[in-house]
């Protein structure tokens, strides 16, 4: 890894506002971002299949070494930062942790009854949705146990004032909040994971921060959802309670 390359890896369950995340810090000057490097490792142990499962498995690395070998790789100049959109789910209790001793990381958490509404209307097995609460945990608990900060910031609180939060974002990284963040151009990008055209519609459409559309359903949502809500509940209000506000 060459040295002077900052590493940020941001850590989500899905059907939060991460790909808008990623937009955002692909919007600064001085960054590269990286989409979901552990998902066709994950595809391939779990053996499911996803839209875009074998255009995913062509593209993207599916052993550990090797997917490490990638997000440690240096940017590549302009840009000094690499971000890496992480959705937790997309490793285990079993993987190493100790390849974060070169990243600079955060979380972002969503309530999970809006999370789990939105992912049914997917997938029946909401397991996804409690495993990445377990593991933004796990991780949190890495960074605390090296004496290394650990941001958590929330879909909600973003939403609601986006400058504020990714500017406090910004300095509990270490590095200057730009302007730039806030907004983006409309459309794909060719950093998008080859699963883009399945799920980023919405985003594509989007040139900024916007308030979600899918908390409707929360009230009609399926029993099982409900449950796999109520699992991760204590995980989230452990994360949310330290969360930057």
């Amino acid at each position: 890894m060459t040295s002077g390359t900052i590493h940020i890896s941001m850590w989500s369950g899905p059907r939060n506002i991460s790909t808008a995340m990623m937009r955002s810090f692909e919007n600064r000057p001085d960054t590269e971002v990286v989409d979901e490097p552990f998902y066709a490792r994950w595809l391939t142990s779990s053996g499911i299949h996803h839209p875009y499962r074998d255009e995913t498995l062509s593209a993207y690395p599916t052993g550990f070494d090797d997917v490490v070998s990638w997000v440690n790789a240096p940017a590549s100049p302009p840009a000094t930062i690499r971000f890496h959109k992480h959705i937790a789910f997309h490793i285990d209790n079993n993987t190493p942790l100790d390849w974060l001793s070169a990243h600079r990381g955060f979380a972002l958490i969503r309530d999970p009854a809006s999370m789990a509404a939105s992912y049914a209307r997917k997938f029946e097995d909401l397991t996804p949705i409690v495993e990445s609460y377990r593991i933004v945990r796990r991780v949190a608990h890495h960074y605390a146990h090296e004496n290394r900060a650990f941001p958590i910031v929330s879909s909600e609180d973003i939403l609601a004032d986006p400058e504020n939060i990714l500017t406090k974002l910004c300095e509990a990284l270490g590095i200057p909040f730009l302007p730039q963040m806030l907004n983006w151009p409309a459309g794909p990008r060719k950093s998008d994971g080859p699963w883009g055209p399945h799920w980023y519609d919405a985003v594509n459409k989007s040139t900024g921060f916007t308030a979600p559309t899918d908390d409707a359903p929360r009230a009609k949502m399926p029993a099982h959802a409900a449950a796999a809500a109520k699992a991760c509940q204590q995980d989230y209000d452990f994360l949310r309670a330290q969360r930057l506000r």
